[in-house]
């Protein structure tokens, strides 16, 4: 196969990336109006933000199995129609204003991510060019970057104007052109697919997960995920609560998924030349300094200064950590070594509403939860540096 044949697969894969995730980020800011609207409380509200987290988490390990198994592109183009098919649970549940159904679809999509995530991050490091594996990683994340930049805006002005339901038809249409790029990929990938299936029969020893590289990356984005889970569902319950439209944290959200575009390559290069370790440390630094800016000041228009930050951190850390945590692993056990390092990020997203809405319940107060940020990532840099000791 010619460099240029594997340019294009991967450009089909990145390009199936950006539209799985953009309906995911259409939908990501309309999952606490829609929940308050329907009159759930803080708790509940982070409660239904965490279904699709909790289904992922469980469901990671068999998408990486199958994936490691040879059908990557088979479970790729699966997660996409279940994201299609929880978009249609979505409008059900808001014309029978059903909060149980709305639940059920959120599962769905955490079906779809389990299939979907890790095989797509195991492939875009098998077909990544030697000595460019952070830049293959940079430009996959900037296809989720993108996804972030629109998808909220989008979700949130639609909501806005012309209702959930029209929103979530969007969520549809993207999941199944989503579908049909992973198609094209795979037909013209069946022997480089048969190859890997016969490959990846050998036994190789999970064991090699264990390594001090693999454990920070991964607790270093399970800290991440908790931290930004957070933020990504009280923040838009926040401004619900003081009366601003969805499109409020739609801006918020661009304003970050854009700088994160405008880094994620940069990230990948110089994790390439530098090592992932002090690459990531510097994104983790933009972090901190993003949330404490947002403790200071969770209202817009001064909000969105610290989305600046968030975004550059985002687009620095997570291409270095993707590194850091898989490029070292066989061939063999990468897809699974993928399902697990985001399994971390599930976790995360899992824990970050429940703890958080928790909280918020407890004080009777949005406000009072994001001075614990700037803690979590704190810890989150201490866990980074580990391997320079334990190595």
């Amino acid at each position: 196969m010619t460099l240029r044949e594997f340019s294009r697969d991967i450009w089909l894969l990145h390009l199936s990336t950006f539209f799985f995730f953009l309906g995911i980020t259409i939908v990501s800011p309309l999952i606490s109006p829609l929940a308050i609207l329907l009159g759930a409380t803080p708790l509940v509200v982070g409660s239904i933000a965490s279904v699709s987290s909790v289904v992922s988490f469980f469901l990671k390990p068999l998408g990486g199995f199958l994936g490691d198994r040879g059908w990557k592109f088979q479970v790729m183009m699966l997660g996409s129609i279940l994201g299609a098919l929880a978009g249609v649970f979505y409008i059900i549940s808001v014309s029978l204003e059903n909060l149980t159904i709305f639940a059920i679809g959120r599962g769905i999509h955490g079906f779809a991510m389990a299939l979907f995530f890790p095989s797509s991050l195991a492939t875009a490091i098998e077909l990544a060019p030697r000595g460019r594996v952070g830049e293959t990683l940079g430009w996959r994340g900037m296809m989720f970057s993108s996804s972030n930049l629109i998808g909220p805006a989008v979700g949130g002005f639609v909501a806005d104007y012309f209702g959930f339901q029209s929103a979530f038809i969007f969520t549809i249409l993207l999941s199944l052109i989503a579908a049909g790029f992973v198609s094209t990929a795979y037909r013209t990938n069946q022997k480089r697919n048969r190859q890997k299936k016969t490959e990846t029969s050998e036994n190789v020893s999970y064991r090699l997960l264990l390594n001090p590289f693999f454990i920070a990356a991964s607790l270093a984005l399970l800290l991440l995920s908790l931290a930004y889970s957070g933020m990504f569902t009280f923040l838009p319950a926040l401004y619900k609560v003081l009366g601003l439209g969805t499109s409020a944290f739609g801006v918020y959200a661009s304003i970050m998924g854009g700088f994160s575009l405008l880094t994620r390559v940069f990230g990948g290069r110089e994790a390439d030349k530098r090592g992932p370790i002090p690459v990531a440390t510097f994104g983790f630094l933009l972090l901190l300094l993003a949330y404490t800016m947002l403790s200071l000041n969770p209202t817009p228009p001064s909000a969105y200064l610290s989305a600046i930050p968030l975004g550059m951190g985002f687009g620095f850390a997570v291409p270095s950590l993707q590194m850091m945590a898989l490029v070292k692993l066989p061939q063999r056990i990468r897809t699974f070594g993928s399902s697990i390092y985001t399994m971390f990020f599930d976790l995360g997203y899992l824990a970050g509403p429940l703890i958080f809405g928790y909280i918020a319940q407890l004080k009777n107060s949005y406000e009072v939860i994001f001075p614990m940020f700037p803690l979590v990532i704190i810890l989150s840099l201490i866990l980074l540096q580990l391997p320079r000791f334990l190595s």
